[in-house]
């Protein structure tokens, strides 16, 4: 035992979380993490790197760095997590910070995390982080609405799944026209028509349907999310029709990219949003069944 230092009687055991992604690619041998010295700094190595890596996360750590008494070191989640107390070897871990740690990683420079989804460049250690939270090569979340699916990954590899596993009906083409029928349009309770892709000009487009409430009222919504980043999809245009009885609504709008959820697109009612009565009087008949055919188009703004 170290001077000064005391026993934790208790350690709450960590289970290791990962944020590697793993969906479609593999690790990236850390081997093989051996970068030229720049003009932020060093080379980082493979040791130095591990070094820097949490015994209980295996994240990499970043300021303030903990270390007990006999120098074992811990991030600030995990010092939380186990109450104070170093896991290797139990001692008390008190307000210790490793500020020599803390140093080397700032003469380190490091490859972005998704470097085997196509992002290149290389970063000073306290940039990687923030680059990596916005970075473009990052994986996306699963766009179906319809269920909590906790899947991610590039556009290819969803466009799969979202066939395969959610079978989502897939369209080519740039107009649509399609129908949604619903025996008893008042169980609202937030029910979800959803999904329609489209292949359009060689990228996919989610078309969204549902019904759910907006306050106190009922109300029907339809919306386009681009599957792809934002930028890309302001290069697109959209519009959504619907109507019956010489009667008609229209909505003309930018496609969201799917970095936006879908609850979030939905709740700023970005699209086009019908009350109830308004949608069983396109529906006709005796107003005891929702009839509607959504019909628009998909264009690239030159």
């Amino acid at each position: 035992m170290a001077p000064g230092g005391s026993a934790c009687k208790d350690v709450i055991e960590s289970h290791p979380k990962s944020l590697k992604y793993d969906v479609a690619t593999t690790k990236t041998d850390k081997s093989h993490t051996r970068l030229q010295s720049g003009k932020h700094g060093m080379q980082s190595t493979n040791g130095v790197h591990e070094l820097l890596e949490c015994p209980v996360c295996t994240t990499l750590m970043y300021p303030p760095i903990h270390q007990c008494p006999n120098g074992h070191t811990l991030c600030t989640d995990c010092k939380l997590r186990v109450h104070n107390c170093c896991p290797t070897c139990r001692l008390e871990m008190g307000n210790i910070r490793c500020l020599a740690l803390e140093k080397v990683a700032e003469s380190l420079e490091l490859p972005c995390r998704y470097q085997d989804l196509g992002c290149h460049d290389i970063f000073p250690y306290y940039s990687k982080l923030k680059h990596e939270q916005n970075c473009q090569f990052r994986p996306y979340n699963c766009p179906y609405a319809g269920s909590e699916c906790s899947i991610n990954g590039d556009i290819p590899f969803l466009v799969t799944h979202l066939k395969d596993d959610h079978n989502v009906d897939m369209h080519d083409g740039c107009t649509f026209n399609h129908r949604y029928v619903k025996s008893n349009p008042h169980e609202v309770e937030n029910a979800t028509w959803m999904l329609t892709v489209f292949n359009c000009y060689g990228r996919q487009f989610c078309l969204h349907f549902e019904a759910f409430q907006l306050g106190m009222a009922p109300v029907y919504i339809s919306f386009l999310r681009f599957m792809g980043e934002d930028d890309e999809a302001k290069k697109f245009s959209y519009s959504l029709e619907v109507g019956g009885y010489g009667r008609k609504c229209t909505w003309q709008g930018v496609p969201r990219s799917i970095r936006d959820s879908h609850r979030k697109v939905r709740d700023s009612q970005d699209g086009l949003v019908l009350p109830r009565n308004l949608a069983l009087f396109f529906s006709g008949g005796d107003r005891q069944e929702l009839k509607l055919r959504v019909s628009g188009r998909i264009w690239k703004e030159q």
